[in-house]
């Protein structure tokens, strides 16, 4: 009998100790696991702050770019002004324009050059 409570005792150590090993694997697993996210979460930190980073680069070119657009349109608006006033003035002193003379292509002077031409050596 007591060899029948030892062998009892034994088995219930066995199932004990079968328990703590899996107990304790489990709890490695959850360590490794515990460790890969934070190792993954610690990337994906130095990803957000690079990409942050990027982004207000790209911000910052971008309010550049917007700048040079809208001194560009200003420039662009201030050339076709002058070039409106000017080809106003070249029409206004070159008055009523004469018919076309025979065997002259439109838009040419007297000399055959183009008027376009002729104005501005004028001008």
């Amino acid at each position: 009998m007591a060899s029948l409570m030892l062998d009892n005792a034994l088995a219930r150590l066995d199932g004990a100790l079968a328990q703590l090993e899996a107990a304790a694997r489990r709890r490695v697993e959850a360590e490794r696991g515990r460790a890969n996210l934070e190792t993954e979460l610690a990337l994906m930190q130095d990803d957000r702050a690079r990409l942050a980073a990027e982004l207000d680069g790209a911000t910052a070119r971008l309010g550049d770019v917007e700048t040079a657009a809208a001194d560009v349109d200003q420039r662009l608006e201030r050339a076709m002004t002058v070039i409106g006033a000017v080809i106003a003035r070249a029409d206004a002193e070159a008055g009523p324009e004469p018919a076309s003379a025979p065997g002259r292509e439109d838009g040419e002077d007297d000399e055959g050059e183009p008027a376009a031409a002729s104005l501005a050596r004028e001008h």
